[in-house]
C-alpha cells in the first residue's frame, strides 16, 4: 500500500501532462490548422478554377480576395436556418453533423510532425492507424444517407443511394489499395512507415537507403498501382469530380443536401472539404514520405530518438506543404476531367479497381517471397 501511495502523485502528474498534451495538439491541429485550410481550400478552389476558366475569381473581400472565405462564413450563420414542413426533423438535424465530425475525427491518427519540444506530433500514435482511418470515415455515408432520406424528396433520396453504393465500391478499393504499402513496411503505425520512409525513400520515391536496391526497384512498381488505386478511389470516397455523382447539380439538383440552407448546408460543405484534407494528409504519409524530407535530410536516427525544435518545425511545414500540393491536384483535377457516367463509376469500381487491387496484393508478396 505505501509502494502504491508513492506512486500515485507521479501517475496523476503524468496522466496530466498527457492530457495537457493532447489538448494542445488538438486545439493546434484541428481548430487552428485543418478548419482554417478549409476555408482557404475553398478560396484555392475558387481561384484556381476561375483562372482554368479564364476570369478573375474572388477578388473584393480583402487583398486577393482572401477573406472571401470569412465572409461566407457570416453569411452562413446570418442565413434562416430554415426546416421544410415534409422533413423527417430528427434526422435532418443530425445529418450534416455525422457528415463534419468523421472527417475531423480521422486526422486524430496523422503524423503530422516529427517532435517538438520533446511530443510526438501525432494526436493519437495508434498501432492501427490506417484501420481507425478507414472505420470512421465509413460513418460519413451515414450521414449522406440520413440526409437523403430526411429530406423526403427523391433528389436527395437518389443522391442518398447513389452515396451508398458508390462508397461501398471504392471502400473495398480503397483498402485492398494499402495493403501492399503495409506487407512492405510491416507496420500499421503510420509514424513508424513514415520513419520507415524518411530513411529509406519514399514510398513513390525510393531514392535513397534501402530504396535503391533491387528489392525496392521492384516493390515501386506495386507501390505505384497502389497509388494510382488509391487515390482515384479517394476522389470517389470524397464525392470530388469526376465522381461526385451523389450531389450531380446537372441530374440532381444537390443532390443529398438538396432541401438544407444555412449552417447545415455549410457543415456537408465543410465535411466535403475537411475529407478532401485528411484524405491528401494520408496519401502523403502512405505513399509521400508524410513530414520527412527528400534524401533523409534532418531525419531522426529513430523514431524514439529527440530532435532540435527547429527541425521539429521543419517537419511540420513539410507536411503540410505537401498536403497543400496535394488539395491543388485534387482542384485542378476537379476543373480539369468530366463527370462520369454512373454506371462507368460502377464499372471502374468493381470490374477494374477491384480486380487490379487483388492482383497487386499477389504480385507484391511474391515480390517480397522472391527477393
Amino acid at each position: 500500500m505505501n509502494s502504491l501511495t508513492d506512486i500515485t502523485p507521479f501517475l496523476a502528474a503524468d496522466i496530466l501532462h498527457v492530457s495537457i498534451a493532447a489538448t494542445v495538439k488538438i486545439v493546434a491541429f484541428v481548430f487552428m490548422t485543418i478548419l482554417p485550410m478549409v476555408a482557404l481550400s475553398v478560396w484555392a478552389e475558387r481561384r484556381v478554377s476561375a483562372a482554368i476558366q479564364d476570369r478573375v475569381g474572388p477578388n473584393r473581400v480583402g487583398p486577393f480576395g482572401l477573406l472571401q472565405p470569412v465572409a461566407d462564413g457570416i453569411k452562413f450563420l446570418l442565413k434562416e436556418d430554415f426546416t421544410p414542413n415534409h422533413v423527417r426533423k430528427g434526422y435532418y438535424w443530425l445529418a450534416p453533423a455525422l457528415t463534419m465530425v468523421p472527417a475531423l475525427l480521422t486526422c486524430a491518427v496523422l503524423p503530422f510532425g516529427s517532435k517538438l519540444f520533446g511530443e510526438k506530433m501525432v494526436i493519437a500514435d495508434l498501432n492501427v492507424g490506417p484501420l481507425f482511418v478507414f472505420a470512421i470515415a465509413s460513418l460519413t455515408v451515414y450521414g449522406i444517407v440520413l440526409a437523403g432520406w430526411s429530406s423526403n424528396s427523391k433528389y436527395p433520396f437518389l443522391g442518398g443511394v447513389r452515396a451508398t453504393s458508390q462508397m461501398i465500391s471504392y471502400e473495398i478499393c480503397l483498402g485492398l489499395s494499402i495493403i501492399p504499402v503495409i506487407m512492405i513496411y510491416g507496420e500499421l503505425n503510420l509514424g513508424s512507415i513514415v520513419q520507415y520512409q524518411a530513411e529509406n525513400g519514399w514510398a513513390i520515391l525510393p531514392l535513397w537507403g534501402e530504396g535503391l536496391s533491387v528489392k525496392g526497384f521492384l516493390l515501386w512498381i506495386p507501390i505505384i498501382i497502389s497509388f494510382i488505386i488509391f487515390t482515384t478511389s479517394m476522389f470517389a470516397e470524397t464525392n470530388r469530380l469526376p465522381f461526385d455523382l451523389p450531389e450531380c447539380e446537372t441530374e440532381l439538383v444537390a443532390g443529398y443536401h438538396t432541401e438544407y440552407s444555412s449552417m447545415k448546408f455549410a457543415l456537408f460543405f465543410l465535411g466535403e472539404y475537411a475529407a478532401m484534407i485528411i484524405g491528401s494528409g494520408l496519401a502523403v504519409t502512405l505513399f509521400l514520405g508524410g513530414w520527412s524530407l527528400p534524401f533523409g535530410w534532418l531525419t531522426p536516427e529513430s523514431a524514439a530518438a529527440d530532435v532540435p525544435w527547429w527541425h521539429g518545425v521543419i517537419h511540420i511545414l513539410t507536411f503540410f506543404a505537401k498536403v497543400i500540393g496535394f488539395i491543388l491536384f485534387f482542384i485542378v483535377i476537379r476543373w480539369t476531367l468530366p463527370r462520369f457516367r454512373y454506371d462507368q463509376l460502377m464499372r471502374l469500381g468493381w470490374v477494374f479497381f477491384f480486380e487490379i487491387a487483388l492482383i497487386n496484393v499477389i504480385l507484391t508478396a511474391v515480390i517480397l517471397w522472391i527477393a
